[in-house]
């Protein structure tokens, strides 16, 4: 019992690690003033956002740290990479030292790659202690990385709401704070044992009671933070925060009430099998081997293995062509470049969640531009809400799926939807209830992307290599920060110079008026379609994969 209760209390702890490491969603919210102190353009504005997600591409240095030092160790490594990192870039912006503009972008590249290294912290704390859980555990700890923002913009209006600068001074000491925080449970580790039938079904009901308690915390910050108008009451409602994220360290306590959410939920939901392919090992296992089974019948039956070799429709080439016969075949990294299958699934993610996360980088111009500066935390706050509800959202097909079953890459293109529609809203009015909900879709759909995206490259192309497989897809961020944001940046500057709605601040110049963004909201809506329709076609060449197995877990729970 005891080593039950010390593995939820590394679920909390591993939460609070990831609500306060998101240090890269309030980028917007100082980035109007590091622009002006250092008197550069929107171009170069734009170069150290890329260099904050570009850290991001050195996320395999984690792993490899991890090879031989203990994970805590890892931990801290990360919190004082952010502390040097974030921490000098402020004492820049206060204009207590001045650095050349090269130092500058490294130090955003070091601190970016401190999230990295915190999030890899996070998946082995939960790989490690929910083995027959990873789907939830993940889903749910990386869910909290969406509401970073807005606890930053209550910590920051409870001590100085008019010091845009402070953000830096909070990314800079709070995740070090929050690792020692969580330094205790991390270290007392239980041992991980093969849990009994009883005890995953006991788990899945723990996971019902902290996603409805992480949808309450989503609720709590959307619609109260508004409220945070004086020092006082931002302190307040962080506080009550506070308490939101501390709850669930009582979760062992909520255990002698499973009875009754058994007889009330349990038989609504189906929690005894939760999950698609991180669930049970052994289901993983039966399911190639059925399928290696049936892929050789097929094979004497029709002489070359494929059931899409025929097929009528117009795009069967690209369809039926070296499809994914089976989930969880392991794939090195280079054989998984020469995936189809992959390339689909990184120009979704490329041209889907990419755009969401530059367009939170380019926030604060665009609140700017629009004439709703002073709405820019606002803004910020609103979008880590609804990133945060995307992200729970991901974990809907292992709640539904005995109601609903849907392969996960047809939930991913689902989730696509909402992008290209909030960039035509924003380019069609620049008012600012446009502005607020185009935020927002746009949240939600790249948190679902975001948190959805471990769990289909583990499914598509092996558990065992989704450590190494996940960094190569997540070099798409970097890509997309430089190429989404340059775009951005050059016709920001282009409309700046040939309008005469400008303003001169004290070194830099702001563009004012809809025409700033119009271009730009025009091609990333674009391109999102793009990603859309790659999503599609990833979605009807890995659906008989997704089908196959679920026909054979179903077959097991029969026999």
């Amino acid at each position: 019992m005891a080593g039950q209760s010390r593995k939820w209390m590394i679920l909390v702890a591993t939460i609070w690690v990831q609500a306060f490491t998101g240090t890269n969603f309030d980028f917007s919210a100082y980035s109007s003033d590091l622009k002006s102190v250092m008197g550069i353009s929107q171009v170069q504005l734009n170069y150290l956002a890329v260099a904050s997600d570009f850290g991001k591409a050195f996320g395999w240095s984690s792993g490899l740290a991890l090879m031989y030092l203990p994970l805590w160790t890892v931990m801290f490594f990360a919190a004082f990479m952010g502390l040097l990192g974030y921490g000098i870039q402020w004492l820049v912006i206060r204009s207590v030292v001045s650095l050349p503009y090269v130092v500058m972008f490294l130090l955003c590249l070091l601190a970016g790659c401190s999230i990295c290294w915190f999030n890899t912290v996070c998946f082995v704390l939960c790989n490690r202690n929910f083995p027959a859980n990873r789907a939830l555990a993940i889903s749910l700890t990386v869910s909290f990385n969406g509401v970073s923002a807005a606890l930053y913009a209550l910590v920051a209006k409870s001590i100085d709401p008019s010091s845009d600068s402070l953000y830096l001074f909070l990314n800079a000491v709070i995740p070090l704070l929050t690792s020692c925080a969580a330094l205790i449970p991390i270290l007392r580790q239980p041992s991980v044992d093969p849990l009994p039938a009883d005890a995953i079904q006991h788990d899945n009901v723990i996971f019902l009671i902290l996603n409805f308690l992480a949808v309450v915390t989503g609720l709590y910050l959307l619609f109260l933070s508004s409220y945070a108008t004086t020092q006082i009451s931002a302190s307040i409602l962080f506080g009550g925060a506070i308490f939101l994220l501390v709850f669930p360290f009582f979760i062992p306590g909520i255990v002698y009430a499973r009875n009754w959410f058994k007889k009330t939920i349990h038989s609504s939901f189906r929690l005894d099998r939760s999950g698609f392919i991180l669930v049970d090992d052994a289901d993983l296992e039966l399911h190639k081997e059925l399928s290696i089974r049936e892929g050789s019948t097929m094979s004497l039956l029709n002489g070359n293995g494929s059931t899409w070799g025929k097929s009528e429709v117009c795009c069967s080439s690209v369809i039926g062509r070296d499809q994914l016969v089976m989930l969880g075949e392991e794939h090195p990294a280079w054989f998984l470049v020469r995936r189809l299958d992959f390339w689909l699934y990184y120009v979704a993610y490329f041209c889907g969640g990419t755009i969401g996360l530059v367009y939170s980088n380019n926030l604060g111009q665009i609140a700017q531009s629009l004439g709703h500066s002073s709405q820019t935390t606002t803004l910020i706050t609103l979008y880590s809400s609804f990133s945060f509800f995307g992200r729970l959202l991901s974990a809907a097909p292992d709640y539904i799926r005995a109601k609903v079953y849907f392969a996960r890459t047809g939930w991913l293109a689902i989730a696509l939807i909402p992008t290209p529609i909030a960039f035509f809203l924003l380019a069609g009015s620049g008012g600012a209830v446009a502005l607020h909900t185009g935020t927002a879709l746009i949240g939600l759909s790249s948190g679902f992307i975001f948190a959805a995206a471990v769990s289909i490259t583990s499914e598509l192309f092996g558990p065992n290599s989704v450590g190494v497989n996940h960094n190569i897809l997540i070099t798409n961020i970097p890509i997309g920060s430089l190429l989404y944001g340059l775009l951005a940046a050059v016709v920001y500057d282009a409309n700046m110079r040939t309008s005469s709605g400008i303003a001169m601040t004290t070194d830099s110049m702001v563009c004012y008026g809809r025409d700033c963004y119009f271009v730009t909201f025009v091609w990333w809506g674009c391109t999102s379609l793009v990603g859309f329709a790659s999503s599609i076609l990833l979605f009807l060449r890995t659906r008989p994969a997704y089908d196959r197995f679920e026909r054979d877990r179903i077959a097991t729970l029969l026999d």
